[in-house]
């Protein structure tokens, strides 16, 4: 699952792919300018370094996140195809929003990310209601050719799509059953992807409370309550210092903001929600690991996260909430206590869960 990062021109959006991913990107900008940058970020989990704690493991592994730093967006980088493939290839965007004030970044016009974001969702809009044109008129000739259930289905999705975007309604707030959704993957909509907007704001010595008033402030907060969107906030200046201290000093220079933690862990935690996953973890001696699943997810295909053999010779699945195993303080206290449950292949997993997979296998 991969997360598109997008962006206006120096809003900070690659500075803050760097933090995430650690990536080392050449300073003089892309030798492609259009060429995509990938990496992948630890998925931050207070309830995995508990586990870790009861356990002692000898590795413990986080869940991650995918990301894609994409060229500064705009009308004519969607008109290019490799632009475009990079866009479509992604499962849902970050938009980073520029809500700070440098003389030294040059800035077109005031500050205004409500604005930025209206610009931003027009151009995909227009993206996509380009492609459904296009592909209105290829089905209008094939449904003269021979007329068929899957065809009008279709030729009914694309113009029910077209009526709202012509109304500026992003793909993403348009309701669609399991089996339009699945119908119209393949056109791969930019307006249909999950969009998380973050507000890159300036470094001040009210920062804590800066960062949770900034979506208020920028007048998002309509907006990131829209279906499939969030918003929230952090400082890239803040961010770049931390990325080069080690835990300790973290700490302290977040206690000096107000701060518990930074706002890279929100924006990572958020990110992994907009994706529709949750995770359950494995615990044990050897490893304490968060495994992600969709949310939704029955107790097999947790299995088969694990390994593709567990969920085909899945028998039950020995499940605790990750509180309650560590309240009872090991797996073996918890089953005298009758709080360790053996579930079914009907079971939805729950995030959070410690799973213990039998099989046959």
């Amino acid at each position: 699952m991969k997360t598109g990062i997008i962006g206006l021109p120096q809003v900070g959006k690659t500075s803050l792919f760097r933090i995430l991913t650690k990536a080392k990107i050449e300073d003089h900008g892309y030798s492609n300018p259009r060429e995509a940058h990938i990496g992948v970020a630890r998925v931050p989990d207070e309830r995995l370094d508990k586990l870790s704690e009861l356990y002692s493991p000898k590795k413990t592994t986080y869940a991650s996140v995918e990301y894609v730093d994409v060229a500064a967006i705009g009308q004519e980088a969607l008109k290019e195809t490799t632009f475009l493939t990079n866009l479509r290839n992604v499962d849902a965007l970050i938009h980073v929003l520029r809500a700070f004030e440098e003389d030294s970044i040059p800035h077109v016009g005031p500050i205004d990310p409500l604005r930025d974001v209206k610009n931003v969702e027009f151009d995909l809009m227009v993206s996509d209601l380009t492609q459904i044109e296009k592909r209105l008129e290829r089905l209008e000739k094939d449904l003269k050719k021979s007329k068929t259930a899957d065809l009008e289905r279709e030729q009914a999705l694309l113009l029910r799509s077209k009526e709202a975007l012509e109304k500026e309604q992003p793909l993403r707030e348009l309701e669609m059953t399991a089996e339009e959704k699945k119908l119209i993957k393949g056109f791969m909509f930019l307006s249909q992807k999950p969009i998380l907007y973050v507000l890159n704001i300036g470094e001040s010595s009210t920062l804590g409370d800066d960062l949770d008033a900034a979506v208020n402030r920028f007048k998002l907060e309509e907006i990131s309550h829209r279906p499939n969107a969030g918003a929230t906030a952090i400082c890239g200046k803040v961010e770049a210092e931390l990325a080069e201290m080690d835990d300790a000093e973290a700490a302290d220079f977040l206690e000096s903001y107000g701060l518990r933690e930074s706002g890279l862990v929100r924006l990572i935690r958020k990110s992994y929600e907009l994706l529709g996953l949750i995770s359950f973890f494995t615990a044990g001696e050897d490893e304490c690991r968060a495994w992600t699943v969709p949310a939704g997810a029955k107790a097999p295909q947790a299995a088969g996260a694990i390994h593709t053999d567990l969920e085909h010779h899945f028998i039950r699945a020995e499940t605790i909430r990750w509180d309650a195993l560590l309240e009872a303080g090991s797996e073996a206290a918890a089953r005298a206590k009758g709080t360790l449950r053996l579930e079914g292949k009907e079971y939805v997993v729950q995030d959070g869960d410690v799973m213990h997979i039998r099989h046959s296998g």
